[in-house]
C-alpha cells in the first residue's frame, strides 16, 4: 500500500500540493482526476520521488521513500511520465530492455531476456519489436513504453496521462491492458487521467484533486456522482447507467 501523509509542495508562494493525505489501495487501479493545475501530476511525481516534497511522508509498503536507495526503489515502483522524448534512436526491443536496468545494470541475463520477451508478448508487439520508435504510431509507441514498465516488474505502476494524444481505439486498448495488469498480474496501478468516463469504467478507486487539495476520494461508484463531479469540475454533469457502467454526459 502507498500511504501519503500531509504532503506539501510549493513553487515560490504557491502550494501546488497542499497537505495532501491519501491511502492508495494495493492490487487496484486508482485514478487521479481533476481540472488542469489541480496538482495530480505533481503528486504522482512526489510518490515516485521524481520531485522532492517540501514536507510530509510517502510510505510504500511501510517504508518512507526518502530512506530507500534509488536502485531498490526502481525495483518497487515504476513511473511513466506523459512526455517521453528520447535523444537516441531505439528499437522497441531496446526500449523495453531499459526496464531491466535496475536488475542488470546494462548486462542482460537470461532472466532479464525472459522478462523482456514476456512484456513484448503481453503488449502484442512481437511483429514490431525490431522497428524503431520513430516508425511507430502514437498508440504503438505508448504500448512500447508500457511494455518497458511491465519488464521492470514492479508492484506499483504510476502513469501520468497515458492516454494523451491517443485516439479512441488505442485509449481503450491501453486501459484494457492496465486492467489486465491488475487482474492477472496483481499490480497496483495509479493513473492521472482527464477523461472521467475512462476513470469510471476501468478504475476501482478515484481521487479528485482541485487547487492542490484532495476534495473527494472513494470507490468509483461513490465518486461518479453529480454532486461530487460538480464540486470537482464546476459543471452539472448528467450520469447514465449503461451496461453496468456509470457514463458521464459532459459534452452538452
Amino acid at each position: 500500500m502507498v500511504e501519503v501523509q500531509d504532503i506539501t509542495k510549493k513553487y515560490g508562494n504557491t502550494a501546488v500540493v497542499d497537505q495532501v493525505s491519501v491511502s492508495i489501495p494495493k492490487g487496484k487501479i486508482t485514478s487521479f482526476i481533476g481540472p488542469n493545475g489541480a496538482g495530480k501530476s505533481t503528486l504522482l511525481s512526489i510518490v515516485s520521488r521524481l520531485i522532492t516534497k517540501d514536507s510530509g511522508e510517502v510510505r510504500i509498503d511501510d517504508q518512507e521513500i526518502s530512506s530507500v536507495k534509488s536502485n531498490a526503489l526502481a525495483k518497487k515502483i515504476a513511473i511513466l511520465k506523459q512526455s517521453n522524448h528520447l535523444n537516441v534512436r531505439l528499437t522497441v526491443k531496446e526500449l523495453v530492455s531499459f526496464g531491466r536496468f535496475p536488475y542488470s545494470q546494462g548486462r542482460l541475463t537470461k532472466e532479464d531476456r525472459t522478462f523482456i520477451k514476456d512484456a513484448i508478448d503481453y503488449m502484442e508487439l512481437n511483429d514490431m519489436q525490431d522497428k524503431y520508435l520513430d516508425q511507430l504510431s502514437g498508440g504503438q509507441k505508448q504500448r512500447a513504453f508500457i511494455a518497458m514498465v511491465i519488464a521492470q516488474d514492479t508492484d506499483y505502476i504510476l502513469l501520468d496521462e497515458p492516454l494523451n494524444n491517443l485516439d479512441m481505439k488505442h485509449s481503450v486498448q491501453i486501459m484494457k491492458v492496465l486492467r489486465r495488469l491488475v487482474d492477472e498480474l496483481g499490480k497496483t496501478v495509479v493513473i492521472v487521467i482527464h477523461d472521467v468516463n475512462f476513470a469510471s469504467v476501468y478504475s476501482d478507486y478515484i481521487v479528485a484533486l482541485k487547487h492542490g487539495e484532495i476534495i473527494h476520494q472513494g470507490p468509483k461508484n461513490d465518486m461518479i456522482d453529480r454532486k461530487v463531479l460538480r464540486d470537482v469540475y464546476d459543471m452539472d454533469i448528467q450520469i447514465q447507467d449503461i451496461d453496468q457502467c456509470k457514463i458521464c454526459l459532459y459534452f452538452n
